[in-house]
């Protein structure tokens, strides 16, 4: 293990047995200069040295230096669209989804870094819009959309991302959508478990699929559901383990009813003994450390070391979206084309 992760982690474990107010230690984002001021809601962390970020106004953004620097490597003619979500495998390899109505939703691929891409996918149905997109390996994932004619929509790709299928998707109760505010409203465990956020109708849902998304079974959530409510992002430890975040955006400060945890793969959800103190849109699990869950959203971010039984807020700027890497790096990022990456010091 590399030295910079051997203190990251004896840093953080200081911090873990720590009681709240107490010392000189400090859990927290540390900006990085984009040179952006999009709003970026989907992030894909690498490693330490590389992380992609997507957003507003056809941004991607990538950095191979940690942070240091920088660049623009959108694909050319996309500046009206908005890279709503991006997953990367490497510093050359990634996949960017583009959410919109019609034409405007688009799936793109690149692997030498950005100069060049290849358009995968383009929709041509007027009254679908995509969300998010999830790999549970190099070769396989999904991408999902709001539904249309009462079924959510679903692609499926096996072959990194060069090409899509179309596949039944789960039906959709009235008033349901999706969230596209973090590109974790579809997410992967393992190597065929995945799960769909919703909220917009009477009861915030998380559907699951143990075959690679082409059946699904639907679970009720504790979370607030509304227009401007449900759940808009999970993540799972692995496929039995998780946690579901969202909330009211229309209301970011209050967190009534805007986290629960799974531990049966989301056939039942629970809300824990204390949650984040407002909506938050973003969440992840640390990869070195199965305990440690983090969650991001426009009031500030929080940290449980309990597996997400109770939580503490370390950080109150706003960030949408959340991603860590193999190496235990973690990077956030949000609007004013923010990203950042968390620091102990």
């Amino acid at each position: 293990m590399k030295r910079a992760l051997m203190i990251f982690l004896l840093v953080l474990a200081a911090f873990v047995v720590a009681p709240p107010g107490a010392g000189a230690t400090a859990l927290t984002w540390q900006p990085t200069p984009t040179g952006s001021d999009a709003r970026l809601r989907g992030v894909s962390a690498v490693s330490r040295h590389v992380a992609w970020a997507s957003g507003s106004g056809g941004t991607v953004l990538r950095t191979v230096d940690g942070g240091r620097t920088w660049q623009q490597v959108a694909p050319p003619g996309t500046a009206t669209l908005d890279f709503r979500d991006i997953e990367a495998f490497d510093a050359r390899t990634a996949v960017a989804l583009t959410a919109g109505q019609g034409a405007d939703a688009r799936i793109y691929r690149t692997s030498d870094g950005g100069r060049t891409w290849s358009a995968a996918f383009q929709n041509s149905d007027p009254a679908a819009f995509y969300n998010c997109l999830a790999f549970f390996d190099a070769r396989h994932g999904l991408a999902t959309g709001d539904p249309v004619n009462g079924e959510f929509r679903v692609l499926s790709t096996s072959d990194g991302g060069r090409s899509w299928t179309r596949l039944p998707g789960p039906a959709a109760l009235d008033g349901e959508f999706q969230f596209s505010a973090s590109g974790q409203c579809v997410t992967a465990a393992g190597s065929r478990d995945a799960w769909l956020a919703t909220g917009g109708s009477s009861v915030a849902r998380v559907l699951h699929s143990s075959d690679r998304g082409r059946t699904w079974t639907a679970s009720a959530t504790p979370l607030a559901s509304g227009e401007s409510a449900g759940v808009f992002a999970t993540a799972f430890r692995d496929p039995r383990t998780g946690v579901a975040v969202g909330g009211d955006y229309a209301n970011p400060t209050v967190g009534t009813h805007a986290l629960a945890l799974s531990r049966d793969g989301g056939r039942t959800w629970r809300e824990p003994a204390t949650a984040p103190a407002g909506y938050r849109s973003g969440v992840t699990y640390h990869p070195f450390l199965p305990n440690v869950v983090l969650a991001v959203g426009p009031t500030g971010s929080d940290v449980s070391f309990d597996g997400g039984r109770h939580w503490r807020q370390f950080y109150d700027g706003s960030l949408d979206t959340v991603d860590c890497a193999r190496d235990g790096a973690c990077w956030a990022a949000g609007a004013t084309g923010a990203v950042a990456i968390l620091r102990l010091g």
